[in-house]
């Protein structure tokens, strides 16, 4: 897994890309939270994440709970085939904003912002 943050205005794009699972989800937890000081509102790019586990999951949510603490939020764009399904049966996308896409999402965090 590897995550890489690209600065877009007032949003931090999120770019995870491998498997996210129970080898990798403290490292995502605490990488995470290193970039709270900078954003609270990110966009997570999973257009190259193409496996995720309950423990990967589990570090995404954790990921959403410290960003709204301080009032952020988390949006979750472009979810590969495998991810998706995750994100289905455990309704995970009845708490985060699911887009197709990272432009849809970022016009809708953009809007939410203002």
């Amino acid at each position: 897994m590897s995550i890489e943050l690209e600065k877009e205005g007032k949003i931090g794009l999120l770019k995870v890309s491998g498997r996210l699972d129970a080898a990798n989800a403290k490292e995502m937890k605490n990488q995470f939270r290193s970039y709270l000081g900078s954003h609270k509102y990110f966009v997570m790019d999973c257009s190259e994440l193409n496996f995720i586990d309950s423990t990967g999951l589990g570090s995404i949510i954790s990921a959403l709970k410290s960003a709204t603490e301080i009032g952020g939020d988390i949006y979750i764009a472009a979810l590969q085939d495998k991810p998706r399904m995750l994100f289905e049966i455990t309704r995970a996308y009845k708490i985060f904003e699911v887009f197709d896409d990272v432009e849809t999402a970022m016009k809708a965090l953009e809007q939410e912002m203002a």
